[in-house]
């Protein structure tokens, strides 16, 4: 049965709008940025609970598998309970379950925590997007897509730096706590600004099967992924079960929502050339971008000294002409062809990326800062007009499923991202390492000058060398994976193009 809207329900204008556009980007935010604060913390909670490292890594595993499993089923649940109804009930569930989170004593109930977290927060970030979009009028409608995607950016790269300080001052914690009274004021303004708003529902029956198939395989996938490198991917018997049940997993679920009457995936938006060509273009150039911020602060602490927080601040310089540039970029997507500014944007990144490979071992914080600083603009260009370019194409009705799937498959590309860029990291370090050994023949002489001009014994000259080219050795590893970065991106950036030109402005679709 489908709601009628409420009598009466005026667009927002003016100060309504801007302030209901912040509350709805803030719970983007916090969500976005809830997928990387806890990274730098997985140390200090894994201590204070008494646990490894390894295991404190389910604390990541646990929210992104279930965040994976619920972002698609946005479009079922915005069709079920109404969009904006269930965006508020996500927004107070995320403060209530991060309360939870910071009073936790034990890893396992912890990990429960972030379980609830993930099914909470997943569809934050769809609808954030979708109730954007609705809430602009036409000719302001790209300053929904600029301001969605400034907050999705935005968090990646204040989580780090965030998760360091609160770490080194207060407490890990605190990385649950401070969110709880943000989301519960967001939540609360959103009711306020919104009501009175069309919030319209539809008869949705659970697709339990697509359901179970699809907790089946991405909860496999995610699993496999986070675990593969610690147990060395597929000489681990158990990587191998969890790689077939996902391949068997995903086989079944593909055939079963595509031909479910009613699915609680909806694949059929795979029609849409436009909106496939967009998905993919988001998901292939996200993983690049989300692997070069992985490892960038990586080699920052593990290789050149840094702490968590100055790794995060060397991250977080990308945010600045970002923010700068967002107005002059959202302004251009309005005149010409998103899949121009897309492409430039994307082949930015990858210039960007590809300066870094010109780092050397006394690459000093400013001299690395500028290619970091530049990428902010190309940034913006390519995440502005990739939304806008994958909700064109789509029938209004579809829209929240195609904000669902193209998230899903940004989250999916990302976690993936992670995995493949440390494993290939790790392997690139130990190839390297080998090479240089075979490359120095007069090891032995090596250590003798070093012992004879730097009165070293021979153990600390030993020590001293090894140590010289484990360094060189991650340093030339590190530009192999900006090197492999940067040829996805320019691969990445070919794609818009598969995707037909836009009639109009594209962001008119939906109103």
């Amino acid at each position: 049965m489908t709601a009628k809207p409420e009598a009466g329900a005026e667009p927002l204008v003016g100060a309504k709008l801007i302030i209901a556009a912040l509350a709805i980007g803030t719970g983007n935010f916090l969500v976005v940025l809830d997928s990387t604060i806890a990274n730098v913390s997985v140390p200090t909670i894994a201590g204070s609970l008494g646990v490894s490292t390894s295991q404190g890594t389910w604390v990541i595993t646990s929210y992104a598998v279930a965040e994976a499993i619920t972002v698609p089923l946005t479009g079922w649940l915005a069709m079920k309970f109404g969009g904006l109804r269930t965006f508020i009930a996500c927004y107070f569930g995320f403060a209530l379950v991060s309360l939870y989170c910071g009073m936790t004593n034990s890893l396992e109930s912890l990990i429960f925590g972030r379980i609830l977290l993930g099914l909470t927060g997943g569809p934050i970030m769809p609808l954030s997007q979708m109730l954007l979009v609705k809430i602009f009028p036409r000719e302001k409608a790209t300053a929904a897509s600029v301001l969605w995607a400034m907050t999705t950016l935005i968090g990646p790269i204040a989580g780090p730096i965030l998760g360091g300080i609160i770490c080194d001052n207060y407490g890990w914690e605190w990385i649950f706590f401070i969110k709880v009274p943000i989301a519960v004021i967001g939540g609360l303004i959103v009711i306020a600004v919104m009501r009175g708003q069309a919030d319209p529902t539809q008869k949705a029956r659970i697709d339990a099967v697509g359901l179970g198939l699809l907790i089946v395989w991405v909860g496999s996938l995610e699993i496999l992924l986070e675990e593969g490198r610690d147990k060395d991917w597929f000489s681990s018997p158990l990587i191998c079960v969890l790689a077939v049940i996902a391949a068997i997993g995903f086989v079944a679920f593909l055939i079963w929502e595509l031909t479910e009457e009613h699915p609680i995936v909806d694949l059929r938006i795979f029609r849409h050339r436009g909106f496939t060509a967009a998905a993919v273009t988001f998901a292939g150039g996200f993983g690049a971008f989300f692997a070069s911020i992985v490892i960038l602060p990586l080699w920052l602490q593990q290789n050149m000294g840094y702490t968590a927080t100055w790794a995060g601040y060397a991250t977080g310089l990308m945010g600045v002409l970002a923010l700068m540039s967002a107005p002059l970029v959202g302004k251009a997507n309005e005149v010409f062809d998103p899949r121009i500014i897309l492409s430039i944007g994307i082949t930015g990144l990858g210039a960007m990326t590809a300066w870094r490979m010109s780092f050397n071992g006394d690459v000093t914080f400013w001299q690395m800062a500028w290619p970091t600083l530049l990428t902010g603009p190309f940034m913006v260009m390519f995440f502005v007009p990739v939304t806008d370019l994958a909700l064109a194409t789509v029938e209004p009705h579809e829209q929240a499923n195609a904000a669902g799937l193209s998230n899903f498959m940004r989250t999916l590309a990302g976690a993936f991202a992670t995995s493949l860029v440390q494993t290939g990291w790790q392997n690139a370090a130990r190839v390297n390492q080998t090479e240089l050994v075979n490359a120095m023949p007069n090891a032995n002489r090596v250590v003798g000058e070093m012992m004879a001009q730097g009165g070293l014994s021979q153990d600390q000259a030993v020590a001293s060398l090894t140590q010289m080219v484990s360094h060189q050795s991650v340093l030339l590893a590190t530009l192999n994976m900006f090197g492999v970065i940067t040829i996805v991106f320019l691969f990445a950036a070919l794609l818009p193009w598969l995707a037909p030109r836009p009639k109009g402005h594209t962001h008119h679709v939906g109103h």
